[in-house]
């Protein structure tokens, strides 16, 4: 076993930093220019990719799905954006790529002299990027105010490290009534001369939700000399504090720096009370900045290390390890280190042989960062396919996109069904199966009732009696968040997209009535098929046709339109192909949405003036949308209409679009759904079939790749993936072979890759042959 499973093994960052002796270096500089010294993979991610430009990532620190997201903020609706010029605070809790605003709970900021204001707009210091460092699990800042601020963390806990000038008023601003969303209500209370409490009640994401609470406790390493709190305005000597409605409320405490001019305190949190954080603080707490950040560097470089590229340029090395790091940052712990984590019931219940987690963004990561995650840590990727199904056990019903402890409702369709029977057809519910079944089929059947949070398949009813979820424009939402009847023809593709693949996990587990009826309404995405305009189209209530007739201007497309939906049937991509007049029409309409003629002449300039309008521009248009999504699964249509070399012209192309900037973010990176498109694509292995065990193929952008994989899953340890000469010229798939047989399929299952040591691709300069067999695609759901 290697050294770096066996850290993982240990459990704790602390027990990585005990195995490795604390002989770790340096964290790399915050441009990500740093040079992978000794091998050293953390030194090739940047953290600030995607702070700029709306990818709306978070620069500071983490483990991988900790609990804790120790950052900066600066103003930004989601934290940190790169082109501002002050810091709210540091804050414990962030969601990688969000779109909305969504945690922010606890900014805390170190100031010196009096205290002359209670808002951290207003308080805000001021920073430059030349004074400012991020590496995975640290992050380093110097203030306009003369004090460095550093930050890194464990699973549970954020640890801050402060050095100041030389002042008898050294403060450190605990807010615990400002956020990123809503603020209901606050408590804080100073517990003795090192130790403040907070609980913060918020609610919202783009609306409002049910309120959940975040505990927090803050440890410092020396007694502080003054101590106060306020509310509001008004800043007292007194211990407690509490608020509501929004109202300021927070601690300040003091330190006399005249002579030891650096601060160090631990803030842990929890989800289920304030014991909770206090035993999370108590596993986790009591150790230096410094052997924290060294244990927190060496449990990125273990999980870094398991993907091991080689070849192509630094710059696309740097890219593609900072993608890799974005798709470990979620989704995140939920349970506190005995066990007990809040559910959506808002009772406490205890995880018992497994680690609980939260945060589902699931209508993004079902399309791509649920399979990397099956593939790179199937641990993990079990315990948060059984939390998933301990929602449903708790609160009678799954989530669509959840936070913390509440639903939130975002997004439309039935993303849940997929990110199961993923994990289902990747041997992850072992034991669970039935179960999962029982919730999933719960869910794909009925509609929650009124007075639950989620919404479900709102638009079931409809569906399952006629085939489709009507667009009924400006329809009252029932509950907050986003509501299938505003994307009646969307959610019908989802909702098909998601019967097929519970339909064949259904067949699987011997349902063979449920098996034939899933099936059946797998194929529902025709009844939303316009004849007239060969494209989709929503039906209103009456079933009739409805919105503009023009598929680039349609209506009842989830941030999207038709043209960019039209190929969201991967369940059975050659009826839906047989639907639009062919393979050979299908071709000519998938040239026309890449603009083919366009890529061919100039990759990148087509990917960034023809494909990319804005980062929230989804309307409007007959062209791919490589920042949302409906498009993530489009470029791989080709795999099935005889073309599979367009597919890797298309995603080459669409690769230019990751780069190693604070721009270098394709869009949201909604919790590390984009960047897992840049890991697979880049890999050459894609999951065509969000849902199954079936991966497309296309040219990989490095000469080797190996994969390090778990035995209790994957059998052979490992798998190698290799094209010697690969790069912008030479792109084609001459010929594959797997483990030195041909091979002319372009696509592999998840039992093909649990026996495979090595999957190998010539390449060359013109397309071939290969993959245009009759039986060389991915076969359609039956």
């Amino acid at each position: 076993m290697r050294w770096t499973q066996w850290i993982r093994g240990a459990g704790t960052a602390a027990a990585a930093a005990a195995l490795l002796g604390g002989a770790v270096a340096a964290p790399a500089s915050a441009d990500g220019a740093g040079h992978a010294e000794r091998g050293r993979l953390t030194d090739l991610v940047n953290p600030f990719i995607g702070t700029e430009n709306e990818g709306n990532t978070y620069p500071g620190a983490a483990v991988p799905f900790g609990m804790v997201q120790f950052s900066p903020d600066t103003g930004h609706n989601t934290g940190y954006d790169y082109s501002e010029t002050h810091i709210r605070g540091f804050s414990t809790v962030h969601i990688s790529g969000v779109g909305c605003g969504l945690g922010g709970d606890l900014p805390v900021l170190p100031t010196t002299g009096d205290i002359t204001s209670t808002d951290n707009a207003v308080y805000a210091a001021g920073f430059s990027h030349d004074d400012e460092k991020a590496s995975p699990g640290t992050y380093r800042v110097g203030l306009e105010t003369g004090i460095k601020a550093e930050l890194s963390a464990t699973e549970r806990t954020g640890v801050q490290r402060y050095t100041f000038p030389a002042t008898d008023k050294a403060n450190v601003l605990i807010n615990a009534g400002q956020s990123l969303h809503r603020t209901v209500n606050t408590e804080v209370e100073i517990l003795d001369d090192r130790t403040v409490r907070t609980a913060i009640t918020g609610s919202g994401f783009c609306q409002d939700t049910k309120p959940y609470t975040v505990y927090t406790i803050t440890r410092f390493d020396r007694p502080f000399t003054v101590s106060g709190t306020w509310k509001g305005d008004t800043v007292t000597q007194g211990s407690k504090a509490s608020s509501a409605g929004g109202e300021r409320n927070g601690a300040f405490v003091r330190f006399d720096t005249s002579k030891d001019r650096t601060v160090e305190a631990t803030t842990a949190v929890s989800y289920v009370d304030a014991r909770g954080a206090a035993l999370n603080l108590r596993a986790e707490g009591g150790r230096s900045y410094d052997r924290v950040a060294r244990a927190a560097q060496a449990a990125w470089e273990d999980r870094l290390d398991d993907v091991r590229a080689k070849g192509g340029s630094e710059t696309l090395r740097r890219t593609f390890y900072s993608s890799l790091y974005r798709s470990f940052l979620a989704p995140n712990i939920g349970s506190d280190v005995d066990g007990r984590y809040t559910g959506w019931d808002q009772r406490i219940h205890k995880a018992k042989g497994f680690t609980y987690y939260q945060n589902w963004s699931l209508w993004d990561t079902y399309r791509t960062q649920a399979q990397l995650l099956s593939l790179l840590a199937p641990h993990e990727s079990r315990d948060m396919a059984i939390s998933v199904i301990k929602i449903d056990e708790d609160s009678g019903w799954l989530p669509k996109w959840g936070y913390g402890t509440v639903e939130t409702n975002i997004m439309t369709g039935d993303p849940v069904t997929p990110f199961l029977t993923n994990a289902y057809q990747q041997g992850l519910l072992k034991g669970y199966e039935e179960q999962a079944y029982r919730a999933l089929k719960k869910n794909a059947d009925g509609v929650p009732p009124a007075d639950s949070a989620p919404v479900g398949r709102e638009a079931n009813k409809e569906y399952l009696a006629d085939g489709f979820a009507p667009y009924i424009k400006g329809r009252a939402h029932v509950k907050p968040g986003d509501s299938d009847y505003d994307h009646g023809a969307s959610a019908t593709l989802e909702y098909a997209l998601s019967d097929a693949m519970l339909g064949r996990m259904a067949k699987e587990l011997g349902h063979d009535q449920d098996a034939a009826r899933y099936a059946e309404r797998a194929q529902n995405y025709r009844k939303i098929f316009d004849s007239s305009t060969g494209f989709f189209r929503a039906r209103d209530a009456n079933g009739d046709f409805t919105g503009p007739a023009d598929p680039a201007r349609s209506e009842g497309f989830h941030e999207g339109t038709s043209w960019q939906y039209q190929w969201l049937v991967p369940q059975d991509l050659p009826g839906m192909v047989s639907l639009i007049g062919g393979t050979d029409a299908a071709n000519e309409r998938l040239d026309s949405f890449f603009a083919y003629e366009q890529l061919l002449k100039d990759p990148s300039k087509t990917a960034r003036e023809v494909w990319v309008n804005g980062p929230y521009d989804y309307y409007n248009a007959d062209k791919y949308n490589p920042q949302n999504e409906p498009d993530l699964i489009a470029p791989y249509t080709y795999l099935s209409t005889g073309q599979p070399w367009k597919t890797t012209d298309v995603v080459h192309a669409a690769l230019t679009l990751f780069t190693d900037t604070p721009t270098g973010m394709t869009g949201n990176d909604d919790l590390g759904t984009m960047s897992a498109w840049n890991v697979l694509s880049s890999i050459g292995v894609f999951p065509v079939q969000p849902g199954t065990d079936t991966w497309g193929l296309s040219t990989p952008v490095f000469e080797r790749v190996d994969l390090t994989l778990d035995r209790r899953y994957y059998p052979e340890g490992g798998l190698t993936v290799k094209a010697p000469g690969t790069s912008d010229s030479a792109r084609y798939i001459r010929s594959a072979r797997i483990d030195g047989g041909a091979y002319g399929k372009t696509y592999l299952t998840t039992e093909d890759i649990r026996g495979t040591r090595e999957l190998s691709f010539e390449v060359g300069t013109t397309p071939s042959g290969w993959g245009t067999s009759a039986d060389a695609a991915p076969p359609a759901l039956k």
